[in-house]
């Protein structure tokens, strides 16, 4: 670890680390019960669905999606649609979400490590932990923070802990010869039970415990569904909505990476998840389009279960509902499958807020962050503010969906490398300067990189005022998917590219 990255890991400690010699009560407030005769605030449930891009019929992402119970979710609320993740990749926007705090800011970039093991984040306040401290019982299932991180039933994130994440059941062998042999990286459906599936298991639990909730506290119940994560194995009842004869595939573009830097191929330099050109010569891109397409409808489906037992419980009027999902996915748009990005495809993601304080029928096209969710979540619940917070409350817009605001949404993917949208422009900048510059109204899939044009100066000066003004290294233990660039040098996964090295096809 370099001198000037301890002493900005220290610096960070310092901000957000519990005890601190002379914080405020209200920055770090003790444990309180709540207090009779005030008002009881809002319970909170808080749905997250693993590699969701917007393939949902409220955003548009496609025309087929279908997805009935998030739809009518997002009629009785207020549904976002240009919100975008912090980081293209499960861990780094995962714990960017919950801790409230910018990959940027923290160093989180890569699969590991879990932010609980760097020394200058350990003590971290996270959301749920905020929560407990103002007298909230809290539950976790399924996918929350990445892998089996934060799984320990001993109290320390989460009050009770139910089943994990899991992709199971799978095939006695994978349906898909993939160029990379990965287990994970499949699709397609085989003779198995939607019972059987590691969501239903997770939805069975958030559930039972809906179910017997005791009317004692409020309650923080987060619920993380896997699919439409890869292996994409779906039921034939959920492909039977997605019939192979009428499908759409994504619309794409001959070359469409003529005119984006090299630099853009760095960010998935070499993955298990297959570009274009394999789908295309193996005959797999309607495959893969189905299954994804039918996984999220699967996954619809156990939203439903959730939000009936909320319902018959007596309490939808008095919970606040979240669903959001930790980036997009691409399914053959600029080349590549996956995330690893910084164009819409792999940044845009759904957040629907629903519940006490959330107008119904709402539909802001102003940019949003996943890291507006952390303080949302404590305007909607009349607590505290947590000032070291970096995103931005959402509850003007979700009292008036027309509401104005100021800042842009800001993506990024390893250090130096980041997106920032507005409702009109897409900027890029990447780590060697190289950038790529789109005017989403006239061009909503990235075809025509604008960076070269000289009329566009005035906006790039604009778009380059939001990048972030640090951009940390790699935190201490850093691996899977890390991108580094250091003296004009990349290195992808700890091995170095060359500049004349061939991008890879497969």
């Amino acid at each position: 670890m370099t001198a000037s990255h301890r002493a900005s890991l220290i610096l960070l400690a310092s901000l957000v680390s519990i005890p601190l010699a002379g914080a405020t009560a209200q920055d770090n407030p003790a444990p309180k019960a709540h207090q009779p005769g005030a008002a009881r605030p809002p319970n909170i449930l808080f749905i997250a669905i693993d590699d969701q891009n917007d393939w949902i019929g409220c955003l548009g992402g496609h025309p087929q999606a279908k997805t009935p119970r998030i739809d009518a979710l997002a009629a009785r609320g207020t549904v976002f649609t240009n919100a975008h993740c912090q980081s293209p990749l499960c861990n780094p926007s995962r714990t960017s979400l919950m801790t409230g705090l910018r990959p940027s800011t923290t160093g989180i970039y890569g699969l590991a490590p879990w932010f609980r093991e760097v020394e200058s984040l350990a003590d971290i306040v996270t959301l749920p932990q905020y929560l407990a401290r103002h007298d909230y019982h809290t539950y976790s299932c399924g996918k929350i923070y990445h892998g089996r991180y934060a799984r320990k039933n001993d109290g320390a994130e989460f009050h009770e802990v139910g089943p994990g994440a899991s992709g199971a059941p799978f095939p006695p062998k994978k349906l898909v010869d993939t160029p990379q042999p990965h287990k994970l990286v499949d699709w397609g459906t085989f003779p198995h039970s939607d019972e059987d599936k590691g969501d239903w298991k997770v939805a069975d639990w958030a559930v039972e415990k809906l179910n017997a909730m005791p009317d004692k506290k409020p309650f923080f119940l987060s619920v993380g569904f896997f699919l439409p994560h890869v292996p994409c194995y779906a039921t034939q009842k959920w492909m039977d909505l997605h019939p192979l004869d009428t499908l759409q595939l994504p619309k794409v573009k001959k070359d469409d990476r003529a005119d984006t830097p090299r630099f853009s191929w760095y960010m998935h330099w070499k993955l298990p998840e297959p570009r274009l050109k394999f789908l295309k010569e193996a005959g797999e891109w309607k495959n893969l389009v189905r299954s994804y397409l039918a996984c999220t409808s699967f996954v619809d489906s156990q939203v439903g279960r959730v939000l009936d037992a909320l319902e018959k419980n007596g309490l939808k009027e008095s919970t606040v509902i979240v669903l959001w999902s930790d980036h997009g996915w691409h399914l053959g748009e600029k080349e590549i499958t996956g995330k690893n990005t910084l164009w819409d495809d792999g940044t845009r993601v759904p957040i629907v807020f629903a519940g006490p304080g959330v107008a119904s029928g709402g539909v802001c096209t102003r940019p949003a962050e996943l890291l507006d969710i952390y303080p949302t979540l404590l305007d909607l619940c009349r607590l505290p503010e947590k000032k070291e917070l970096e995103g931005h409350s959402l509850l003007p817009q979700l009292k008036d969906a027309d509401a104005p605001r100021r800042w842009p949404a800001i993506t990024t993917h390893n250090h130096d490398n980041h997106g920032i949208r507005t409702e009109r422009w897409r900027f890029i900048q990447y780590a060697d300067g190289s950038e790529e510059l789109y005017d989403m109204k006239k061009d909503p899939n990235e075809w025509t990189n604008l960076a070269e044009v000289p009329e566009h100066a005035p906006v790039l000066k604009k778009m380059r005022r939001w990048l972030p003004e640090t951009s940390a290294k790699p935190a201490p233990g850093s691996k899977s998917r890390v991108l580094v660039y250091e003296n004009g040098q990349a290195n992808w996964e700890e091995e170095d590219i060359s500049a004349d090295d061939p991008i890879p096809e497969l």
